[in-house]
């Protein structure tokens, strides 16, 4: 009689249980960016919101939670229900860096999440203010390097903050040159790209679609790019490994960056399926493909389950990254 009376109960749940998972969404779902508007982590939840909304006929909507090297946004995404009601727009930082830099992180990467897609990966690309450049008499990566021997301190390193890939690219390179220079940490790459093209910061290693706009209309100039091929939206720019002089530490140099959706934990696996295979579907129709490539993004759009690989794979890679530079952050 129990064992009927349990499967009664099963047979009882189950339609509801799938009911429950079928209507969803039934309300507007929430996009948490943990860094501010108009750098890549924004631009990337910005072009799957509409598309979103479009094929599961609810909003989608887009809220930018900066600070703490985006340990602030993905710490709320964790405490969220996790009813697929609630996304984060994830990144190499927040799943694959802050773990390895910060003592302590308000959230775990792994039991607090459900990983949905890995979104896109790309390049970080070595920019500067052209006057400061030109002042410097900085027209490469060997003149960078010459120039920040000779003057210890005197250039001004922005990022898009604290524990960013942004952020590594730069310490993991002036350990591998013996450079110094100061870096000062924003709220995300928008309000640093300001104050770069302002010339108040005189270089950055920048995400290469939220650079891309200011390279191309000159306001600044592309030195290399972090990956370990040059990109297809910049053929003309070296690898920072292809530019760096013999000798330089910078023959096996990489650290780009990668952007994906994440879930809280307890998110039911249909939701999380139905948003990966929607994911994947705009990355790839042709318009919006073409679009994040020719700002320097490579779309994916894999499973689930390679992408909770991927991102133990990266977290594993950046902790040596993270123990080469040296770099520490006190703050959680």
């Amino acid at each position: 009689m129990l064992n009927r009376r349990h499967a009664l109960l099963a047979f009882g749940a189950a339609p509801w249980a799938l009911h429950a998972q079928s209507t969803w969404p039934n309300k507007p779902v929430r996009i948490v960016v943990p860094f501010a508007a108009a750098g890549t982590t924004d631009i990337l939840a910005r072009a799957l919101a509409p598309e979103f909304q479009q094929a599961f006929g609810q909003p989608f909507i887009v809220e930018n939670k900066p600070g703490a090297g985006g340990n602030i946004g993905a710490a709320e995404v964790a405490r969220s229900e996790g009813d697929g009601h609630t996304l984060l727009m994830g990144t190499v930082g927040t799943h694959g860096i802050n773990v390895s830099l910060y003592p302590k992180l308000p959230y775990d990467p792994i039991k607090d999440f459900v990983p949905v897609t890995l979104v896109a990966a790309v390049p970080n690309v070595l920019v500067m203010n052209p006057a400061k450049a030109k002042a410097a008499g900085i027209d490469s990566v060997a003149d960078l390097i010459k120039y920040a021997k000779a003057n210890p301190g005197k250039l001004n390193m922005a990022s898009s903050g604290n524990g960013t890939s942004i952020h590594l690219a730069g310490e993991l390179f002036k350990t591998s040159t013996g450079t110094y220079m100061l870096h000062f940490p924003y709220r995300g790459s928008a309000p640093a790209l300001l104050d770069l093209v302002g010339g108040t910061m005189d270089l950055m290693f920048d995400n290469l679609p939220s650079a891309m706009a200011q390279i191309r209309a000159g306001r600044l100039v592309a030195l290399a790019v972090t990956s370990a091929q040059r990109s297809p939206a910049l053929p003309d720019v070296p690898t920072v490994a292809e530019a760096g002089p013999a000798g330089s530490g910078l023959a096996d140099y990489e650290a780009s960056s990668w952007f994906g959706l994440f879930a809280p934990a307890g998110t039911p696996m249909e939701v999380v399926n139905r948003v990966q295979q929607q994911t994947a579907k705009a990355l790839s129709a042709p318009a919006l493909k073409e679009r994040l490539q020719a700002q320097g993004a490579v779309p994916s759009g894999m499973s689930s389950a390679d992408f909770a690989r991927f991102a133990e794979r990266e977290t594993q890679k950046w902790a040596g990254v993270v123990k080469a530079s040296g770099a520490k952050i006190d703050g959680g």
